[in-house]
């Protein structure tokens, strides 16, 4: 019982910081990178499909991101999403791709772009600690109706937290790295 509770709250917490991780990839840091237009939804005959099945990237300079579309037809529609889109890049569009020059990042923006990451990395870490309260209800609940022994509960309750701190302490390092590439010139 203690087993399966604490295997369910490892699993659910590394998918949650998964998550916070897949989410500061999609914050702008001074270089260009496919993460920041793969989530973007494209509207293509009728349905809302991400432009990642639909194009191409690559990245041939630091600054600048190419899309190419799979299938030219598709190349308004793309450009389109990007331009409505809250990337702040225009993108420029020559018939075959399409090319996002992202400008350098001024101080102030940086500053904001921390303090968004701040965030995200603030509700990675809530979501961790609602998994462990989740999880020690669960063992206390199993406690109470006889399935688990004072000191199983004990030992539950600890390799929770273990686990937890563990975790927090993988969205904290992610943070900071994340942190220093976007302060870094």
């Amino acid at each position: 019982m203690t087993e399966e509770t604490l295997l369910d709250a490892l699993d659910k917490m590394e998918k949650a910081v998964e998550h916070v991780q897949s989410q500061f990839t999609t914050v702008r840091t001074g270089r260009a990178t496919p993460a920041l237009v793969e989530r973007l939804m494209v509207e293509y005959y009728g349905a809302m499909v991400p432009v990642q099945q639909l194009a191409g990237f690559q990245v041939p300079e630091a600054r600048q991101l190419i899309v190419k579309p799979h299938d030219r037809a598709s190349l308004g529609a793309i450009e389109k999403a990007i331009r409505d889109s809250d990337l702040g890049v225009n993108p420029s569009n020559d018939g075959v791709v399409i090319r996002l020059n992202f400008p350098p990042l001024t101080e102030e923006r940086r500053k904001e772009f921390v303090k968004i990451v701040k965030n995200m990395a603030e509700d990675g870490r809530v979501a961790v600690r609602n998994i462990r309260r989740d999880a020690r209800k669960h063992l206390e609940a199993a406690e109470k109706a006889g399935q688990l022994s004072a000191n199983e509960l004990e030992r539950g309750e600890k390799d929770i937290e273990r686990i937890t701190h563990e975790h927090v302490e993988l969205i904290d390092k992610a943070f900071g790295r994340k942190e220093q590439e976007l302060l870094e010139v």
